[in-house]
């Protein structure tokens, strides 16, 4: 790094230089990203927004089949109304805006103050908030649960149905309709450092790791000596499966996502476990994403998201998408 002060708009700088054929920056604020060239006249415009320090989340979505706006906050800072408006306006061909975002209090206050500032500008916004945590509130109350990487399916699918031309209603109900269909848990190996703050976040011992932390640090459900990486998935398999629940017979996608810091290989031991509890189960795998979806800094540890898909869901899962941190050809 240079300056921690200069950390995020140094990197939308090297972002908006990298990929210029596919994001620009409006209103003069590198912290208000979209598409760049035409907008397709009367789609619905998809935005969302977030804190900086989890690439591709959130303007990694920014692209073709996903999303067409992203307001960028500070590290793990929510953006503020006013950039969150700039993007509306930005993207708005008159079909209306759909936002769709994690359940944390800054964001949904600076949402929800963009969404009243767009209707006085005669621009039509409706919300989804995603909250798949499993970890982070028990069954029955899924309301108080924070958004994680599972908010990628709502970003996927509602962007493949906007393509299509449906309404602003439409494009709510299925990315409401992904985001209660999809469940997450974390596990946490090491912490992570925000630029500014220049320390560790928390702590955790070299042989210790966290089941169900969030992507901020908050605090997971146990803590405790680290275990092998089939131990890892059957709790966090257990606890997921059991909380939509996954039933014999579903089908379904997953994300195995890293944080940031664990390699691709560990994530790929995690997915032959996990392909192996679901096999067990009679529950049927159509893809497996793994990757970087939802990063915390340079956090080691990783999660599960897993979407129950219907026809309607895989046929959307399906449709190509292409962005700078994902591409997807036809499934």
């Amino acid at each position: 790094m240079n300056d921690p002060v200069h950390f995020v708009d140094e990197m939308l700088q090297g972002i908006l230089i990298a990929h210029s054929d596919q994001l620009t920056s409006v209103a003069g604020d590198l912290r208000c990203i979209v598409k760049s060239g035409a907008v397709e006249k009367n789609k619905v415009g998809i935005a969302t927004g977030g804190g900086s320090g989890h690439l591709p989340l959130f303007l990694g979505y920014v692209g073709d089949g996903l999303l067409d706006g992203c307001a960028v906050g500070g590290v793990f800072q929510s953006p503020s109304s006013d950039q969150m408006l700039e993007v509306t306006k930005a993207i708005d061909q008159g079909a209306g805006v759909l936002y769709i975002y994690g359940n944390y209090g800054g964001d949904i206050m600076n949402f929800d103050m963009a969404a009243e500032m767009a209707d006085m500008e005669g621009i039509k916004v409706e919300q989804v908030i995603a909250g798949e945590d499993v970890a982070s509130a028990p069954k029955g109350e899924e309301g108080k649960r924070r958004g994680v990487a599972g908010i990628f399916y709502a970003f996927k699918i509602a962007g493949a149905l906007a393509n299509e031309g449906a309404s602003l209603a439409e494009v709510k109900r299925i990315a409401a309709k992904a985001c209660a269909n999809v469940r997450t848990m974390g596990v946490a190996l090491t912490p992570c450092i925000v630029p500014e703050a220049g320390k560790a976040s928390f702590t955790l011992g070299e042989n210790e790791m966290e089941i169900g932390m969030g992507i901020h640090g908050e605090p997971g459900i146990r803590r405790g000596p680290l275990q092998t990486a089939d131990e890892i998935v059957q709790q966090m398999a257990d606890k997921i499966l059991g909380d939509l629940p996954y039933n014999s017979g579903d089908e379904v996608s997953i994300l195995l996502n890293g944080l940031g810091a664990t390699p691709k290989e560990e994530l790929y031991i995690m997915a032959r476990k996990l392909h192996e509890i679901l096999k067990s189960k009679s529950i049927r795998v159509f893809n497996t994403y793994v990757g970087e979806f939802a990063t915390s800094m340079e956090m080691a540890g990783a999660s599960i998201s897993l979407l129950k898909l219907d026809d309607e869901l895989k046929t959307l899962l399906s449709k190509p998408a292409n962005s700078p941190f994902f591409t997807q050809f036809q499934l």
